[in-house]
């Protein structure tokens, strides 16, 4: 990563993370681990979206799909009992939700471009919750 990336990243951090991270925990109910691959998270040309499509991509689906999977003290208890960290990295460029959510050993992994389909959270929110209702 570059010194644009990182100046980016640090203000992204600072200013819209925290309170996205907020938002997931109380949907989940309980403080999930993150493992944030921060500089797989980059394609240069496109660095002045990323205040817009990060939080439509990584974090929004993950908030709607907590608060359907913890809508119910079954759901809560699941999710707390099976779900140990959330990874987000961006490996292979995916852009279909199916291809772009595993969740194993748990781990729910969400490996997605960083711009791709930004604007479609509904379809990842519907896979993922389709996802972790299978596994939990």
């Amino acid at each position: 990563m570059g010194l644009k990336e990182n100046r980016f990243t640090k203000t992204f951090q600072e200013e819209q993370f925290p309170e996205l991270k907020a938002q997931i925990i109380e949907a989940a109910g309980f403080d999930v681990a993150f493992n944030i691959e921060w500089d797989t998270l980059f394609e240069n040309r496109f660095l002045h979206l990323y205040n817009d499509s990060y939080p439509k991509i990584y974090f929004f689906p993950l908030i709607e799909a907590f608060k359907s999977i913890a809508s119910d003290d079954m759901g809560k208890e699941a999710l707390a009992e099976s779900l140990k960290a959330i990874r987000i990295t961006n490996t292979k460029d995916h852009h279909n939700p199916k291809n772009a959510y595993s969740f194993a050993d748990g781990i729910l992994t969400v490996d997605h471009s960083p711009i791709l389909n930004a604007d479609k959270v509904e379809d990842r929110t519907k896979t993922l919750i389709d996802l972790l209702e299978n596994n939990l």
